[in-house]
């Protein structure tokens, strides 16, 4: 199944090494495996696997191979550094791409520097623009979809609600498990687990670390940590609120939402917020990364409780201002306040079940599946 990424992964291979991650069995493995198809000789190499391993660590690989594919590789001891040098002697001709299921921000951190070595891809579930054009739906019947099933490819191919319930719960059980051990101590693992089923209830409220903290009796910074780490992970996400100094707005209180919208236990409401939430950032990040452009994705929230649920920004500009709603057509408040604050921003409310779009204080009252099956990616 091509993936939205595809075209803009394969032409960057051509001068640059490729850096592609994404939560565990979103697809990444699935696409370079298609890409590898473009290629006369190719190769794939998984840190996971022992033979593998063993190839890896000797740099035994066939230096005849147009394409060469490292899997997870980030787990390995001084990866950066053993990287840079596979990246730097390479042969010529040769693409490589390296994919992961954790977070690749440390490349600017501490060490050795990559700096212009590479470009880097987000692969993200699929969104209700994807799936339309996947499997030739309407944008009402996408949305419906990935709201029953989340977005990620086996659980929205399986025959049944069935089956992608059995790898949703198989899914959970190895992230904690597996991936998340390998950041955590074992001990760590059950509180861990709790505070992933506190975050499943507390989607799309304004996160209070402290008082998780108290609930399992763990310090502060622990809890921080934890969140951490299941971001790195590509499990959850936050969204921060809107401020002019982001200094500022990272020391306000965030609001976590799941990749797999899957994993929410919440009402229809909050499954239909932490879905546009995932889409939004699949968007802003399609656009970082294959455009370059600096799009940010927040909330907006006042000392007296005005508040809407998301806004893009543009650099240091608010471009769009987001109110998601089930059935209500009546214009949000909050969002009329900021509207006529923020006036160079589109104000939108977009609706699930929407009779007929309108057009009211200064807002576009418009049907969520079409709206967002508008978005980049």
């Amino acid at each position: 199944m091509k993936r939205y990424l595809d075209a803009f992964v394969k032409q960057d291979l051509a001068s640059k090494m490729v850096v592609l991650t994404g939560p565990r069995q979103v697809g990444k493995t699935t696409l370079a495996r298609q890409l590898m198809a473009n290629f006369e000789s190719s190769q794939y190499l998984n840190w996971d696997v022992l033979q593998d391993r063993a190839i890896l660590q000797r740099q035994s690989w066939n230096p005849r191979s147009q394409l060469l594919v490292m899997d997870e590789i980030h787990k390995m001891r001084d990866w950066k550094g053993w990287l840079k040098g596979v990246v730097d002697g390479r042969p010529s001709g040769q693409s490589l791409l390296v994919t992961g299921s954790a977070r690749m921000e440390t490349f600017r951190q501490g060490g050795e520097s990559l700096a212009g070595r590479y470009f880097s891809f987000r692969l993200h579930p699929f969104s209700v623009r994807e799936w339309c054009e996947q499997q030739q739906v309407s944008a009402d019947d996408s949305l419906a979809h990935l709201l029953a099933r989340g977005g990620f490819p086996e659980p929205c191919l399986a025959a049944d609600t069935t089956q992608a319930d059995r790898w949703r719960t198989q899914y959970f059980n190895d992230l904690i498990r597996e991936d998340v051990l390998e950041f955590s101590r074992v001990h760590e693992i059950n509180s861990m687990r709790l505070f992933v089923e506190l975050l499943r209830e507390r989607v799309g409220s304004p996160l209070s670390l402290a008082s998780i903290a108290r609930d399992l009796a763990v310090a502060p910074a622990t809890v921080k940590r934890y969140l951490d780490i299941l971001q790195a992970l590509y499990i959850v996400f936050s969204v921060h609120p809107w401020h002019h100094n982001v200094g500022r707005s990272l020391l306000q209180s965030a609001k976590v939402y799941f990749f797999d919208t899957g994993l929410v236990n919440g009402s229809e409401g909050v499954r239909l917020e932490n879905a546009i939430a995932g889409m939004l950032l699949k968007h802003a990040h399609f656009l970082h990364d294959s455009a370059g452009r600096e799009i940010g994705l927040h909330y907006i929230r006042t000392k007296d409780g005005a508040e809407i649920d998301f806004a893009l920004s543009e650099g240091k500009q608010l471009t769009q201002l987001v109110e998601c709603k089930l059935g209500d057509n009546k214009p949000h408040r909050s969002l009329i306040r900021f509207a006529e604050q923020f006036s160079s921003a589109d104000a939108v409310q977009i609706v699930q079940h929407l009779r007929q779009e309108e057009f009211r204080n200064g807002i576009r009252i418009t049907d969520a599946a079409t709206w967002l099956q508008n978005l980049a990616a």
